[in-house]
């Protein structure tokens, strides 16, 4: 296996003089960079991929060199070691793959055109020009571009352009940055531009297929976010501008360029009228993630790619921060309770996962490095717990010394505990070191054994798991005074049950506001009191029972059959977050029946006990002063109703699918399920392409996906392989579209034997395409999450197993392997309990 080698121990780069003449006609780089740096030795190496390089002089003498295609580099003999200038001549192909420099490709009027981009995450700087495309290796960039320009056309880069002479725009030096965060695009492009009160110039960016007014909702919050963090860190925004960009073709979610910043249409762009309030709320987190990373990642950036989590981490935490200030109405940190933390917890409960801080020892491995639960999810959690802890008066002073002690430069994680250590008093390092080296999270038992509270912790797994010994030091967030603040220990006894109970007069709990990295498995007593005073519980205390529930029964700790009679509890809740809760658990009961059977038909009415009342109280149409909850409850419940086949649902979707002409203007948030509806219900050949040729022609990112939901959940077989076949068809679906695509299908029982066929016969291909990409893994992921009997287990090893040797992909095929595994075992265990235990709540 190839060890990574560090380039910048033996050179450190200063500025990179960069000229590239790029002609699309031709899916051409011509190139020509100047390097200047310090050289330890004469003999160096500059990473390099795909280069056709043609010359390397310095002070017009030739130099000698050789090219490691299997290293990514070229290694170079300087005529002696210290400071150095030299030029390296080259040619390079525009890639296809979305990564390097890239075109994306729209229509406007049925007219096809495109835009060239870049996505130089994590390694890909080096496909355009040479450097040393490491983390650490900050330099100043010049940066001059020339192409096949016509009439109408924008560029835009890092920086503001200051001439354009003869062709060749030329752009400001940037200040000192990582390679992976150059950035620059050119194409016929949209613009709506503000300024912050602080004079940055603010810019959303779009080619001309969209709406002008879908730009608008993202300039407010990029505006609103820069001048949030320049008061938070208490650290001004250092570059002159910030544009945000909509790329067509994009493989991530948004890329953090500092000064350009790259989305995902979907993740930029969006018309409020057509946008159900939770795609609202996402595209805001993601554009003031994005925008944490411009100090968080980009000023301060990790020394090495382990420490990824001290950028992405951060900014995820960040992201909720900046959008609570923005828009304090959403209550925005329910969703991360709902989403981030409910990744996290499912996630790292499988033995096997990547701890947040772990080694790269393998190039490959650098991109599996992305796992969105973990690094993401489970890294944000654990800063929550941070700031929980020290409050927010220590963590912004501690940022602005962090800031100020390493920008321009690099830090480890070390040297984030270490500021905010002292800025706090506390020696955050030895609390968070333990959550950040170890994987997993443990599970708190409270009992009370022989009239004692008691706290005991162990590891949690989900599925097979190899006890390691280990124990983390857990901020308990105690409801009662008599709860410590951190748990050091395994076993812990807090004093005599009945005289806590009476002298505090309310049931016992602890992670209140569920902001540390644990789960809790109450003893009977305990459970009960708490369910008797389920009432006086807020919403995210409610989700977090549901969900700590939902884990311990995956885990087989409690049988599922225990929670059914619970649910009913919880289903006239008004809370958004807690219905949340209630249908995700309810929707796993579906992995205990079969379709078509006496089961599925219990579960159906089951559904529809809960969701009875809701669906009436709510109906189909938003209300004008109705409730944000009610607005996100909607969905759930009619979902609920639909798959519970009440006939008054199906026929009311029915009524307002024939109603709309323009299928667009139907309802955002209950738009997919009307969709989906008449495809189930209704459906025939005609209405199938109709709505395929509607998504091909659609630009509105929420839009296309609900329809991507409608077309793959049809039962009609020669349809869905009609569907499978678009699958390699970039006309129709766009690869960086497809794993939705192909994980819909495959999650529907109709479709899930086409869909699985479809990848293992076209894996080479799917490898090609998007192997580069760091969701390339989420392939892998989102098959094990659908499968769940015994044949299905075989079929996933007998293909996945021959791979496992792969380079970033073997964490994720033993991990997965597991889950199945668990999954298969749990159903085999529990199923005759668990439909029975439903059959009883519908007599």
């Amino acid at each position: 296996m190839t060890e990574i080698t560090r380039f910048y121990d033996s050179f450190q780069p200063e500025n990179y003089d960069i000229f590239l003449d790029i002609n699309r006609q031709e899916k051409k780089i011509t190139g020509k960079t100047t390097i200047t740096g310090f050289a330890k030795q004469a003999s160096i190496s500059i990473h390099q991929k795909d280069l056709k390089i043609t010359q390397v002089e310095s002070s017009e003498q030739q130099l000698a060199y050789t090219i490691d295609n299997i290293a990514n580099a070229v290694q170079i003999e300087l005529p002696k070691s210290g400071e150095t200038i030299f030029t390296i001549s080259y040619t390079a192909p525009l890639t296809d793959t979305m990564m390097g420099i890239y075109p994306s490709y729209y229509e406007v009027a049925g007219v096809k055109k495109q835009i060239i981009g870049t996505q130089f995450e994590t390694n890909f700087a080096r496909q355009a020009f040479p450097c040393i495309d490491e983390p650490e290796a900050k330099a100043t960039f010049n940066l001059a571009i020339k192409f096949d320009e016509h009439a109408g056309e924008t560029i835009l880069s890092n920086m503001p352009e200051i001439k354009n002479e003869a062709g060749i725009h030329y752009f400001e030096k940037t200040v000192k940055m990582s390679t992976y965060l150059v950035a620059f695009a050119f194409g016929e492009l949209q613009s709506k531009i503000t300024s912050t009160k602080s004079g940055v110039k603010i810019g959303v960016f779009a080619t001309k297929a969209h709406q002008a007014h879908e730009l608008d909702f993202a300039l407010e919050i990029s505006k609103k976010a820069i001048e949030f963090y320049e008061d938070f860190y208490q650290t001004p925004y250092p570059l002159p501008h910030s544009w945000q960009l909509a790329l067509p073709d994009f493989s991530a979610g948004a890329m953090e360029n500092w000064g350009l910043v790259t989305y995902r249409e979907a993740y930029l762009l969006l018309d409020p009228k057509n946008t159900a309030l939770d795609t609202q709320k996402l595209v805001a987190t993601v554009i003031t993630h994005e925008l944490a990373h411009q100090w968080f990642g980009d000023l301060v950036t990790m020394k090495w790619w382990d420490d990824l989590w001290l950028n992405e981490s951060f900014a995820n935490m960040m992201e909720y921060v900046a959008v609570d200030a923005i828009k304090p109405e959403w209550r925005i940190w329910e969703m991360f309770q709902e989403t981030d933390v409910a990744a996290a917890l499912q996630r790292d409960a499988t033995d096997g996962v990547q701890p947040v801080h772990v080694q790269v020892n393998n190039p490959a491995e650098i991109d599996a490095l992305f796992d969105s639960a973990i690094v993401y999810a489970k890294g944000a959690r654990m800063l929550v717990m941070v700031r929980a802890l020290i409050g927010d008066n220590a963590l912004r002073t501690g940022l602005k010394h962090y800031f100020a002690a390493h920008q321009y430069a690099n830090a480890t994680g070390d040297d984030l505990w270490t500021a905010l250590g002292e800025a706090a008093g506390i020696d955050v390092g030895s609390i968070m070191r333990s959550w950040l080296e170890q994987p997993g999270y443990p599970v708190v038992a409270v009992t009370v054994e022989d009239g004692q509270l008691t706290l005991t912790q162990e590891q949690f797994f989900i599925g097979e798991g190899k006890l390691a010994d280990r124990s983390w030091p857990i901020p308990l967030h105690g409801n009662y005074a008599d709860v410590p603040t951190i748990m050091q220990e395994k076993h812990l006894v807090l004093g005599d049950y009945q005289k806590l109970r009476e002298t505090y007069a309310k049931p016992f709990r602890i992670n209140v506001g569920n902001d540390s990295h644990f789960i809790v498995k109450y003893d009977d007593v305990l459970l009960n009191d708490i369910l008797d005073n389920i009432e006086k519980l807020d919403a995210i205390a409610q989700l977090q029972l549901l969900q700590d529930l939902r884990l311990l029964a995956d885990s087989r700790q409690i049988s599922y059959a225990k929670i059914v009679p619970l649910l009913s509890k919880f289903k006239d809740s008004h809370f958004s977050i807690v219905n949340s809760a209630l249908y995700q658990t309810a929707n796993n009961l579906k992995k205990f029946v079969e379709p078509n059977t006496i089961e599925e038909k219990q579960l159906q009415k089951f559904f529809d006990q809960l969701s009875q009342r809701a669906v009436k109280r709510l109906g189909w149409q938003s209300a004008p002063s109705e409730s944000d909850d009610d607005k996100l409850t909607r969905p759930y419940v009619l979902s609920a109703a639909l798959y519970a086949k009440n006939k008054e649902a199906i026929a009311a979707a029915h009524e307002i699918f024939g109603k709309q002409a323009n299928l667009i203007d139907l309802p955002a948030a209950t738009r997919a399920l009307v969709l989906a509806n008449e495809i189930k219900h209704f459906g025939n050949k005609a209405l199938f392409d109709q709505l395929l040729l509607e998504y091909v022609k659609a630009t509105d990112a929420s839009y296309k996906a609900d329809l991507s939901a409608a077309l793959t959940s049809t039962s009609d077989s020669e349809l869905i392989s009609q569907l499978v076949e678009k699958f390699e068809d970039v006309n129709t679906i766009k690869p960086q579209d497809l794993r939705a695509w192909y994980y819909r299908t495959l999650a529907n029982s109709d479709g899930q034997q086409i869909a699985w066929d479809w990848i293992r016969n076209n894996w080479s291909w799917l490898e090609a395409k998007v192997g580069g990409d760091m969701e390339f893994t989420t392939y892998i992921t989102v098959t094990a999450r659908v499968f769940k009997n015994a044949q299905r287990l075989v079929e996933f090893k007998e293909f996945f197993e021959p791979k496992i040797n792969t380079p970033g992909l073997t964490r994720e095929i033993q991990m997965d392997i597991n889950i199945i595994s668990s999954r298969v075992a749990l159903v085999e265990a529990e199923a005759i309990s668990v439909n029975t235990a439903v059959a009883k709540q519908v007599k």
